[in-house]
């Protein structure tokens, strides 16, 4: 390939990951509420504080970031987006929900992302270990000020 050729094709690849950027719209703010490693038959919770996280998606992808860093962040994959199966309060059978499952791969680690406006799960799968982590988050008020965490929904 000829050299402004090369060049002109890394342009437009370069160009086309800024755009696809722009195009992201927030879709919702969660609070993580729960966190836990499972390994073996154990499930072992995991001590944390609140993170208030901002969901954008451009449709294809979901990026998921901090609250006060939006450099710190993590995209995943959209496969699914025909809804989610949860239990029904009090049992019985499965109900399907909006929702959209996506996935991300980076490093030898599967991450797995359950979303609905309810709820957001993200689940950890490291490569080379016996332990899945799972972090659970609801669905807060949006955030209206910089450094202000989103409030609980529940008391």
């Amino acid at each position: 390939m000829k050299p402004a050729l090369a060049f002109l094709v890394a342009l437009a690849l370069f160009n086309s990951a800024f755009a696809r950027e722009e195009n992201l719209r927030h879709v919702g703010d969660y609070l993580l509420k729960s966190h836990f490693k499972i390994s073996g038959d154990k499930v072992i919770p995991i001590p944390i504080k609140p993170i208030a996280f901002r969901v954008y998606t451009d449709g294809v992808t979901v990026k998921v970031a901090t609250e006060d860093d939006d450099g710190a962040h993590t995209k995943f994959e959209i496969y699914r987006s025909d809804g989610i199966a949860r239990q029904r309060v009090g049992g019985g059978a499965l109900e399907i929900i909006p929702g959209i499952q996506a996935m991300n791969r980076t490093s030898g680690i599967l991450k797995h992302l359950r979303m609905s406006a309810e709820s957001m799960t993200i689940t950890t799968f490291p490569g080379v270990s016996n332990q899945t982590i799972v972090s659970h988050s609801v669905a807060a008020e949006p955030i209206d000020k910089k450094n202000q965490p989103p409030k609980d929904p529940q008391p």
